[in-house]
């Protein structure tokens, strides 16, 4: 029998001038460093183009926002319920032409 797995591995992450403790599984750490990664590039981005035009909080926002729309992006293109629709009725179609056949 299995066991689930309850061990969580204390991390720090450093993002902007923040560090965030976490607590998380050991196997999703990568995971974490990377998304911290991409936080901090994206927020160094829109600081380097709206510096001194916009407060700091006004750049996390645009960072969130930029972030948020490549996640959405991704989640539509991966969105396989127009291909399920499709498959679904030609299964209807030929099983429909298959009994017709069979008359």
């Amino acid at each position: 029998m299995s066991e689930e797995r309850t061990e969580k591995l204390h991390i720090r992450l450093n993002v902007g001038d923040t560090v965030i403790p976490m607590r998380i599984f050991p196997e999703e750490e990568e995971t974490y460093r990377r998304a911290a990664s991409l936080i901090k590039s994206t927020v160094t981005l829109y600081t380097s183009r709206a510096q001194g035009k916009k407060g700091a909080i006004e750049i996390l926002y645009m960072a969130l926002i930029d972030i948020a729309l490549k996640y959405e992006r991704e989640a539509q293109r991966n969105d396989t319920a127009p291909f399920m629709d499709v498959l679904t009725r030609l299964t209807t179609e030929i099983e429909d032409a298959l009994g017709d056949a069979r008359l």
